[in-house]
């Protein structure tokens, strides 16, 4: 029997249901098939978080070393499409700046003086597109802050970036990607290179390029940066989108500003930026009710896996004060965990906090619904958002 006879609900599931409005679906493949074959995506889908933990935790047997590796195939071979001996050498020349002491003594000043000069220049409008004129400027400054790339600006970034990700996301959905991802990373490893040049300087790049080469400290550097501009942008944008949508939670929140850390969980836990990560199989075994061959592309759903109802209660409802919500998988598990997931959870922190405090009539548009979208990264592609804009607020 083939698998689309064992498997029709994965048989019947399309792409375009799963970048729009996957959660019915992945509900009801994690009660029936918890890992499902989806011809459209030529590969398992995984939906049960205990499932999807084993995936993830087991990186012998479902690794992301393999040729077909979607960001591999812009950048070229880094901490996130290596597994073993290999990722740790690429992975541990970055970690230290990315330890929770290490992001409040070396980014919190900073990403206060962001949020506070972007908040200032959007007051006094009183309504704006949130996501382009807040969540990913922040995020792009933060990112090219910690890298300390030389001369490049955060529009400079932010394009690259846009490339980039484009290109990944055409590769992961099965089309071509064109020439502009392509171009973007050769400036980015031009910048790279020209960083780690200056002997003098102070940067994150240069202390790395002491341990790996520059093409490797480059494919590195565009992981950080795509990796941290469009979770940071998508963490916060999400989390104002599941807070403004619900007035009693952001009442709650407001009324205790100690909750905010529980709103960002649950908005992860909710809608992560990153929906999905890809694992490829090493050997042939068995996974919950599939026989997995070697080779098979075995795709984790973390959307799926963070609204599993046998670890969540009550799994499609935004609750900050829910007490498992850092059960969450939105920064992934195992040894491919977030690097970045402190700096990102900080810059969030504040960004969320400020804008309350200095907006506090802050209220979605109804002239302009919202809802996130994306089949590997989920965000709303826009958040237009309106408050009045005297100077309220400290």
């Amino acid at each position: 029997m083939s698998p689309v006879d064992t498997f029709p609900l994965g048989a019947s599931t399309t792409l375009a249901e799963l970048a729009h409005d996957p959660h019915p679906r992945l509900a009801r493949l994690r009660a029936d098939e918890p890992v499902s074959w989806l011809p459209e995506l030529g590969g398992w889908l995984v939906t049960r978080r205990d499932l999807a933990l084993s995936v993830m935790r087991d990186s012998e047997t479902y690794t992301v070393d393999d040729p077909r590796f979607s960001t591999a195939q812009v950048v070229g071979p880094s901490m996130l499409s290596l597994d073993g001996a290999e990722h740790a050498r690429h992975r541990e020349p970055f970690a230290a700046p990315f330890r929770p002491r290490a992001v409040r003594e070396g980014f919190a000043s900073f990403i206060e003086r962001e949020t506070e000069r972007l908040i200032g220049a959007l007051e006094p409008e009183g309504a704006c597109e949130l996501r382009r004129a807040f969540a990913g400027p922040l995020a792009v400054a933060v990112v090219t802050e910690a890298l300390g790339l030389a001369g490049a600006t955060t529009e400079t970034v932010l394009t690259w970036y846009d490339a980039i990700v484009r290109a990944v996301s055409d590769i992961t959905a099965g089309l071509a990607a064109g020439p502009a991802g392509d171009a973007a990373y050769a400036e980015l490893r031009a910048a790279v290179e020209a960083t780690v040049a200056d002997k003098d300087a102070t940067s994150l790049l240069l202390t790395a390029a002491g341990r790996l080469t520059v093409p490797e400290v480059a494919s590195n550097a565009a992981v950080l940066m795509f990796g941290g501009i469009e979770t940071t942008e998508a963490m916060i944008t999400n989390a104002l989108l599941h807070l403004l949508q619900d007035p009693e939670q952001l009442a709650l929140v407001r009324a205790d500003v100690e909750l905010l850390d529980g709103a960002i969980e649950e908005s992860l836990r909710l809608e992560p930026g990153a929906a999905v990560v890809d694992r490829y199989a090493t050997r042939d075994t068995d996974l919950g009710p599939a026989t997995i061959r070697r080779g098979d592309l075995v795709t984790v759903s973390l959307a799926g896996a963070n609204r599993d109802p046998d670890v969540f209660p009550d799994p499609d409802r935004f609750d900050v004060r829910r007490a498992n919500a850092r059960l969450q998988l939105g920064f992934a598990h195992g040894p491919h965990h977030c690097i970045a997931a402190h700096l990102a959870r900080l810059e969030t922190r504040i960004a969320l906090q400020r804008l309350l405090e200095r907006l506090p009539a802050l209220r979605l548009d109804p002239a302009h619904p919202a809802a996130p979208h994306g089949l590997v990264f989920r965000k709303p592609p826009t958040l237009h958002v309106l408050w009045d804009g005297d100077g309220l607020g400290a």
